[in-house]
């Protein structure tokens, strides 16, 4: 019961409704689905997730996110949030070496200012470039304009139309790139149900069906940046917006660390364990992806929920 007052303390001040209507989520988060998920062990792989800033729900976007990783029994996460006071924000340093994997969600998209300190900044391209894993999840894509060996981490991201590279998927399959200054900056059109479809076979993706949908969800068209030493895993068509095809998921190689990259995952202010996040496609996913980070393999199996090109498969925690 201590671990859902701690997490429900998360969202701040609001409506007695609010509070009551997020504890009932919670409680059936974590007592209905709770006998699917596995016991923790010493041998769970760690994970640090790094919040505090975005334009998105940070907050419940980390909670959740510990959740569908701790429920598969694989990892035990920890989660250090930068500090708001710009002096404490200085002094901020996690030791991601005791980590796997680490996931990012900040995204400073609308307050170049939130910055990490450069020692924090520095410390991470070490980490990642020893061989450690990250996860750039969602909007965390957005951030870090000003920071270098971040572009070339994330490969891709949310980005002005004069910077790096676009790519497009054609109707062959084949990857289009559009220079600086062709094309048009990285934005998205409405949410809608998805088609995922592979691009390219990889650990994450083993087993899945070749097209699968998924929901509410984002597809940015023009994602720009270095496009260095990377591999496109899976395509979605922007029907909303532009109509063309436009990368999913992708995989960066920097140094000897492992990078996953993708535009899945929005959960906006308001919005409490909406479907995006309730598909089963992306719980596995996410879980698939985190272990490929820390490990290199995947081990953990497709369940018998996962969608299919023709339906979505949406986990409801109230049990209705």
């Amino acid at each position: 019961m201590c671990q859902i007052i701690s997490f429900f303390r998360i969202f701040g001040k609001r409506s007695i409704w609010v509070y009551l209507v997020r504890l009932v989520f919670f409680l059936n988060l974590f007592f209905f689905l709770k006998p699917d998920g596995q016991a923790q062990s010493s041998d769970n792989i760690p994970v640090l997730i790094v919040d505090g800033f975005s334009n998105h729900d940070w907050k419940q976007t980390s909670a959740v996110t510990k959740w569908i990783l701790e429920e598969s029994g694989l990892f035990k996460v920890d989660i250090s949030t930068v500090p708001e006071d710009s002096m404490a924000r200085q002094s901020w340093l996690p030791t991601f070496d005791r980590y796997a994997v680490v996931i990012q969600n900040t995204n400073n998209i609308h307050n170049s200012s939130l910055r990490w300190p450069k020692e924090a900044e520095r410390a991470l391209e070490k980490y990642v470039a020893k061989g450690g894993g990250l996860y750039i999840l969602h909007s965390a894509n957005n951030a870090f304009s000003h920071w270098e060996a971040y572009n070339e981490m994330i490969g891709l991201g949310w980005r002005s139309q004069s910077v790096g590279r676009a790519l497009e998927i054609d109707s062959q399959g084949n990857i289009k790139r559009y220079p600086p200054g062709e094309g048009r900056g990285t934005g998205h059109g409405e949410r809608f149900n998805a088609l995922i479809q592979i691009l390219n076979r990889h650990p994450i993706n083993q087993d899945y069906p070749d097209a699968w949908q998924t929901v509410n969800t984002e597809v940015y068209y023009f994602p720009r940046g270095d496009a260095k030493n990377i591999e496109v895993l899976s395509y979605a068509n922007d029907s909303t917006s532009t109509q063309q095809n436009w990368p999913v998921e992708w995989v960066v190689e920097y140094g000897k660390g492992r990078v996953y990259n993708s535009s899945l995952g929005h959960l906006w202010e308001g919005e409490i364990f909406p479907p995006a996040y309730r598909c089963a496609g992306y719980q596995t996913t996410v879980v698939r992806v985190t272990e490929w980070l820390a490990t290199g393999k995947v081990d953990f199996p497709i369940p018998p929920d996962f969608p299919t090109a023709d339906s979505p498969s949406l986990r409801n925690p109230t049990m209705e």
